[in-house]
């Protein structure tokens, strides 16, 4: 007789039908199951007993910023340049940005795309008396950014057919459409950021202040230098593959795709430890070198930390 584990992720993705020595496993369609084979139960079971979901770590993770009309706020550095040179106050509010795209594996190819960063309100952003789309504000936002706000007169009429249950109701025409109000700071911080969809999912090491598009999630906190490791990893990779998808197939590696997943709480020589394996790496990146060496050594760690045996390293290799 044949061994048949069946496991419920509770995601509604497909109903089986399965008839084994002429017993019928009749699947409710609301119930989505996946049949796991003796070594892929062991490794559930290890991932399980030993790791954490990343929800309980202590990090944060958002998604990036959605500007509503990229064509308006995302600009190139020569429009770039010609802001600033036209009045240098547009600097303050001009911020490098990474869109899904740029993403690779520890490092990111920065395509020159500067974001204009305007929150709700802006410049009375701070203001708590203000609320829904202010006037005074508008006014405010001219006088004191006369270039940048020119720029964006031009989309005007395109910006104000957003979410036409917020554009110049709730914000105001000029603002981004959701600009990370309870976590901006977190852009600033060292940060691991991922494209939310794609066939194959990358994460990348940021401590250069880098804002990132709605196209991505990011982590921020203590551990995020040691983690963009361990994502990276075969074992990130095998931790990854059963993540929600599209009808194309990609990954949709969202927020709540990411914060379920169970890892190994490092302690601080753990840390240590890939920490300096990411500094190696963007090291090799800086001198154009190889570094599958680094790469592997953090495998072998990881799998270290799973305590998975050398048959379960083998089918997770082979994935």
């Amino acid at each position: 007789m044949h061994r048949i584990i069946l496991v419920n992720f509770n995601i509604r993705k497909f109903s089986v039908f399965v008839r084994q020595n002429e017993m019928p496993f009749n699947i409710q369609p609301s119930i989505s199951w996946v049949i796991l084979t003796p070594i892929e139960q062991r490794i559930k079971e290890k991932i399980e007993r030993i790791g954490v979901p990343l929800k309980d770590w202590d990090i944060a993770i958002n998604y990036g910023i959605k500007t509503g009309y990229n064509e308006a706020f995302i600009i190139d550095g020569k429009k770039r340049a010609e802001l600033i040179a036209e009045d240098p106050k547009s600097d303050e509010i001009i911020r490098p940005i990474l869109r899904g795209r740029d993403i690779k594996r520890y490092d990111y190819e920065f395509a020159d795309l500067w974001l204009i960063y305007i929150p709700w309100h802006f410049p009375l952003h701070k203001d708590p008396r203000i609320v829904g789309a202010s006037v005074t504000a508008e006014k405010a936002f001219k006088e004191c950014y006369p270039a940048i706000y020119n720029h964006l007169n031009q989309y005007k009429d395109k910006l104000l057919e957003r979410n036409k249950a917020e554009t110049g109701l709730r914000y105001e025409w000029y603002a981004l459409q959701r600009w990370g109000a309870n976590y901006w700071e977190d852009f600033i911080r060292p940060k691991i950021v991922w494209k939310r969809v794609g066939s194959i999912i990358r994460f990348t090491y940021d401590e250069t202040g880098k804002f990132a598009l709605d196209s991505t999630c990011f982590a921020t906190g203590a551990d995020v230098k040691p983690l963009s490791a361990i994502l990276n990893s075969k074992t990130g990779k095998y931790l990854l593959k059963d993540s929600p998808k599209t009808g194309t197939g990609d990954l949709l590696i969202s927020v709540q795709a990411v914060e379920p997943l169970k890892l190994p709480v490092l302690d601080n020589r753990d840390k240590l430890i890939f920490e300096k394996f990411v500094d190696q790496i963007l090291e090799r990146i800086m001198l154009n070198m190889d570094w599958t060496d680094i790469e592997a050594e953090i495998d072998k760690h990881v799998y270290k930390l799973f305590e998975f045996s050398q048959e379960e390293i083998a089918f997770i290799e082979a994935q």
